[in-house]
């Protein structure tokens, strides 16, 4: 019985130490078991493990890790209960930045983490919402940063800042609208580069007429009805009118240039028309000779009583005779009062151009002996003597052809000059 009794005792204490092994085993395991927040790319989730380390958490959740990603604490940290492990891990997101196209890797989350990431300035305009999460984009991220542009139109420069991509971007946002003609220093489809002088010249093309005279010609007629070396007006001459137009291009109110583009004769020019006389001068009829009277016959006179002589009656006082107005020096040196007493280049010139006649007045528009027209006998001051040429004596109307010829020579007379052989 104490056999038994013994076996008994042993066999319990081979039960106790077994069920104390278990105890403690149980307790060890216990200890050794830790939960972790693992969290990746902001999802988080619960771990048990074993793991001492970061790494340990991480192979044990079969996590692996790129080059550029990120893992906080380190790997080589320890790890307790409730510790949390953060995974960002890196990825290539597609930026464009004033225009030009590149891939940023990242670890953020959101859009405004690569922001925050490129340092790009808070005024910059950005295509997608600050708060979007990088995981979820389709398109690349769109960033245009603010710059200094100088913009110089109608003269007058101002300075602007800008977040537009292109030169007609920024006219439109500036308010300013281009003409037709209107020059622009950069093409409406560049880049807006920061430190750009932008520069519009205003443009205006405007049409200028003017005038200008026509010189009218000369033409002659022959005429039956005049004496040779004889010239008559038929019909005065007239300028015409020339229209001159241009087109002239102005920039900012400055004109830039004037190029002809038609000149048109718009009122024809009138010529002069001048009859030139043909007809031959009748020739001067001889002067009839003075008949002598015949004388008495000597046997007449004879027989004659020879009467007595009576005295002579006494003559009536007569008037004194007047003084020959004063005659201007004619070509030939002499000196005229009246028809009768001119001589010379003169008497010849009114020989010829008038048929000698110093008072005649035909209505053709010439006056007197030197066919004085009213205009030119004005001009050399005739009227002192007579309103008309024909009305004043044959010297007064040489002095005015005096003057007439010291400015013009015999050319004032050309038929009968040239015909009298004077020039």
């Amino acid at each position: 019985m104490q056999h038994a009794l013994k076996n008994r005792w042993v066999k319990i204490s081979a039960q106790a130490l077994v069920l104390t092994a278990l105890v403690l085993g149980l307790v060890s395991f216990v200890a050794a078991n830790k939960t972790v927040a693992l969290v990746v790319d902001g999802e988080s989730r619960d771990v048990s493990t074993f793991g001492k380390t970061v790494a340990d958490v991480l192979a044990a959740s079969d996590i692996q890790l790129a080059a550029r990603d990120e893992v906080t604490p380190a790997l080589d940290a320890a790890v307790d209960d409730g510790t949390v492990v953060e995974v960002n891990r890196s990825k290539a997101v597609s930026v464009s930045i004033d225009g030009v196209d590149r891939v940023v890797h990242t670890t953020g989350m959101t859009v405004a983490d690569i922001l925050a990431q490129l340092r790009v300035e808070g005024a910059s305009e950005v295509s997608l919402g600050s708060q979007m999460e990088l995981a979820s984009l389709s398109t690349p991220i769109e960033i245009t940063t603010p710059k200094a542009v100088a913009l110089t139109v109608d003269g007058k420069t101002r300075k602007l800042t800008t977040t537009v991509d292109t030169v007609e971007d920024l006219l439109a946002e500036a308010r300013v609208k281009l003409g037709a003609s209107d020059e622009l220093s950069a093409k409406p489809a560049a880049k807006v580069a920061d430190g750009l002088k932008l520069k519009v010249v205003r443009v205006e093309t405007k049409k200028k007429t003017k005038t200008q005279a026509v010189a009218h010609g000369t033409t002659t007629v022959e005429d039956a009805g005049l004496y040779r070396g004889k010239s008559q007006l038929v019909r005065a001459g007239k300028d015409g009118v020339r229209t001159l137009t241009y087109k002239v291009v102005v920039k900012d109110g400055k004109t830039f240039s004037t190029q002809r583009t038609s000149s048109k004769v718009t009122t024809a020019p009138v010529a002069e028309k001048i009859a030139v006389g043909t007809k031959e001068r009748p020739k001067p009829k001889p002067k009839p000779q003075p008949v002598a009277e015949p004388q008495a016959a000597p046997q007449q006179a004879a027989a004659q009583p020879k009467a007595a002589p009576q005295a002579a009656p006494k003559a009536a006082p007569q008037p004194a005779p007047k003084p020959a107005p004063k005659a201007s020096p004619s070509s030939s040196g002499g000196t005229t009062a009246s028809a009768a007493s001119v001589s010379g280049a003169w008497a010849a010139l009114a020989q010829c151009e008038s048929g000698g006649n110093w008072a005649i007045n035909t209505g053709n528009g010439y006056y007197g002996g030197l066919q004085f027209s009213l205009s030119s006998w004005q001009g050399v001051g005739g009227t002192q003597y007579a309103a008309f040429p024909h009305q004043a004596t044959p010297a007064q109307q040489i002095a005015a052809a005096e003057k007439l010829r010291a400015n013009g020579g015999w050319g004032h007379w050309p038929a009968c000059s040239s015909k009298l052989g004077l020039r």
